[in-house]
C-alpha cells in the first residue's frame, strides 16, 4: 500500500508560481509511474501531467506545456509539480497519483492510477 501526501498548494497572484510536492510513504513509488491530476469545481478530474518510473517519459496537459514542470527525487520518494506563470483558470485542487504506467494511451486517465492523494488547493487570483 502507498500512502501519498500533496503539499505545496496556496493562494497566488497570476504571474506567479508554486511548487507542489508529493510524498510517498508505505512503500516506495520508485517502481511507479506518478502523475498530477486537477479538478476544478464542477469540472471534471483532469490529468495534468506524468512522469515514467525511471524518470524518461513525461507528459503535459496542453495547456500547461511550457509553464509547467513534473520532477521526482528517487531519494526522498517524491514527485514535484513546479508551476509557473499561473493562470487563474489553473486554479483547482491537485491531486499527485502511482501507477503502473506512463503512456500516451492511459497517462491522463485517473482510472489507471493505483493510489492518490488527498489533494492540495491552489487558487490563482488574478
Amino acid at each position: 500500500q502507498v500512502r501519498m501526501v500533496e503539499s505545496g498548494g496556496g493562494l497566488v497572484q497570476a504571474g506567479g508560481s508554486l511548487r507542489l510536492s508529493c510524498t510517498c510513504s508505505g512503500k516506495t513509488c520508485d517502481d511507479y509511474a506518478l502523475g498530477w491530476f486537477r479538478q476544478a469545481p464542477g469540472k471534471d478530474r483532469e490529468g495534468v501531467s506524468c512522469m515514467s518510473w525511471n524518470g524518461d517519459t513525461t507528459w503535459y496537459l496542453n495547456s500547461v506545456k511550457g509553464r509547467f514542470s513534473i520532477s521526482r527525487d528517487y531519494s526522498k520518494n517524491a514527485l514535484y509539480l513546479h508551476m509557473n506563470s499561473l493562470k487563474s483558470e489553473d486554479t483547482a485542487m491537485y491531486y499527485c497519483a502511482a501507477g503502473l504506467f506512463c503512456t500516451s494511451e492511459n497517462w491522463a486517465r485517473p482510472i489507471e492510477y493505483t493510489y492518490r492523494g488527498q489533494g492540495t488547493q491552489v487558487t490563482v487570483a488574478s
